[in-house]
């Protein structure tokens, strides 16, 4: 479990891949590899991945291995050497809780389609990829003033448009400099996680209903009608 607070900004240092999966080297993250072990999950970008190895010494690295399905599921596989990602270890029991529950389990991309700058902050707005079998939409768990988790970092939504499929956050300078979003721009792409808790929230009132929720709310309706005719 994470917070979706960025510990720190490093780089990609070396890249691997094959036909099984793509190993990552990240660089410059020291900072957060004092209480470091092999098989500590840590955040890259979002996806929570498990470290493989590391060294602690100069700038510190670590590497992380990425499977098929973790590169089908986020943006990890458009990396480059140098490119700059958001970490983040998993959440430590001693720790206060500033962001929101962040699984680190991405649940697909978006595209950054528009960023305004609104004096030393930015507005940045994001599309949604259509809706499939695989990856229905994910609009449902969007809500103004709700979380968010971009490239593993908890942000506020301050807009959603659910029939352009769109969503809006407001990054402040300080939020800016220290996580990858503010050497992004248009045309970039970014991993998405939505709030859980609505997840669960939208599942429990779907099986509550029956179904797919449809049949259920149809039954619903049916008997309240009946019961008034009945009076």
């Amino acid at each position: 479990m994470f917070t979706g607070l960025i510990e720190q900004l490093a780089s990609v240092a070396e890249i691997d891949k094959n036909s099984d999966g793509c190993t990552l080297t990240i660089a410059d993250a020291a900072p957060i590899l004092d209480d470091c072990h092999i098989g500590d999950s840590i955040a890259v970008n979002g996806a929570c991945l498990t470290v493989t190895d590391f060294n602690k010494v100069e700038r510190g690295w670590f590497t992380v291995w990425l499977a098929n399905e973790t590169l089908q599921r986020t943006d990890l596989g458009q990396l480059a050497i140098g490119d700059r990602v958001n970490l983040e270890r998993a959440m430590g029991a001693h720790v206060r809780f500033g962001g929101h529950f962040v699984q680190a389990h991405v649940d697909t991309t978006a595209t950054i389609i528009q960023r305004v700058p609104d004096g030393d902050s930015v507005r940045m707005t994001f599309e949604l990829p259509e809706p499939s079998m695989e990856r229905p939409t994910l609009l449902p768990y969007l809500i103004p003033k709700g979380y968010i988790a971009i490239d593993g970092a908890s942000l506020t939504l301050t807009a959603v448009n659910d029939n352009q499929r769109t969503f809006s956050v407001m990054l402040i300078k300080h939020t800016l400099e220290r996580i990858t979003l503010g050497r992004k721009g248009v045309g970039d792409t970014v991993n998405i996680e939505v709030d859980m808790v609505g997840k669960y929230v939208h599942k429990s009132v779907v099986a509550a209903l029956g179904g797919d929720g449809s049949s259920g709310l149809r039954e619903l309706v049916e008997k309240v009608v009946e019961d008034v005719l009945r009076r």
